[in-house]
């Protein structure tokens, strides 16, 4: 699986952003063709997407199609998949049975990416992911349609914090995804303008257990690649710990720098490590 730390949202009707989208440092691209597009803009935006994907491919691509329950995710499919994206972002999907859906729909190689919490119903469905597919790219989340669709009047508080139903859908997401052995990706956040807040908002995705994270705006994408990318003292400590360990072979917990380490510390260096790879 490709390195999923940026994901820029681009319309799929706005081409001329889709080309100089590929020059700001995103590990991958969303083309939309749901809440970006207008209905009557859909069927041109469709041929617009296709276009793109067959010039050179310098990120991964995916494309977020319309709900299986639209009536317009075939045609989305029928236009785009020819094409070949990377992979497929499902809206409004509830768990196993939506991805088995789509993942009967697709052939080859082709990732699927669900929005995992945008619905009632997909909140009760968040830990079903795991063993369906291995097109499985990871688990996001969402702060807006799942307000609109209980009848609530926000996500939020008026600091900007969750309110608790939706720091729940947010947990859900992120346990789902851990146990589906995916990649967990935060969802955006919309004031594109205060890059101070991204930054707070993102190193605390990191550190709940978030690997990743969503954009709206290009000027977004630079934060979010560094609050998702390892300092050179937690590279260097993650390499510490697991010579340590080396060191001591048969050990169970260990000192280091006069702390206490064990397994986890252990397991944790070792996911940093890897994730370098990537």
């Amino acid at each position: 699986m490709p390195r999923l730390r940026s994901l820029l949202f681009v319309p799929g009707d706005r081409p001329d952003r889709m080309e100089k989208a590929l020059a700001l440092g995103a590990d991958a691209l969303i083309l939309d063709l749901e809440d970006a597009v207008a209905a009557a803009a859909k069927p041109a935006a469709r041929d617009m997407v296709a276009a793109f994907l067959r010039t050179e491919r310098r990120a991964t691509v995916f494309v977020r199609i319309n709900p299986l329950d639209s009536g317009l995710s075939d045609d989305d499919l029928a236009a785009v998949l020819p094409a070949r994206p990377d992979g497929i972002m499902l809206p409004k999907a509830e768990g196993g049975a939506s991805l088995a859906a789509l993942d009967a729909k697709l052939s080859g190689d082709t990732m699927i990416l669900p929005i995992a919490s945008e619905t009632p119903a997909a909140i009760f469905a968040l830990g079903g992911y795991g063993g369906v597919t291995p097109r499985l790219a990871g688990l996001t989340w969402g702060a807006e349609d799942l307000p609109a669709a209980i009848g609530a009047t926000t996500s939020r508080e008026a600091d900007g914090s969750y309110t608790a139903p939706y720091q729940l859908a947010r947990s859900l997401t992120l346990f789902g995804a851990h146990a589906a052995g995916v990649p967990a990706i935060e969802t955006v956040y919309p004031d594109f303008r205060d890059l101070d807040g991204l930054a707070a908002y993102a190193a605390r995705g990191r550190r709940d257990g978030f690997t990743g994270m969503m954009a709206i705006h290009p000027a977004q994408v630079a934060v979010i690649n560094a609050a998702f990318s390892p300092s050179e003292p937690e590279i260097a400590q993650a390499r510490a710990v697991i010579a340590l360990f080396d060191a001591n072979p048969g050990a169970g917990a260990l000192a280091l720098d006069g702390k206490m380490i064990d397994a986890p510390h252990l397991k944790a260096a070792r996911a940093l490590l890897a994730g370098l790879a990537t």
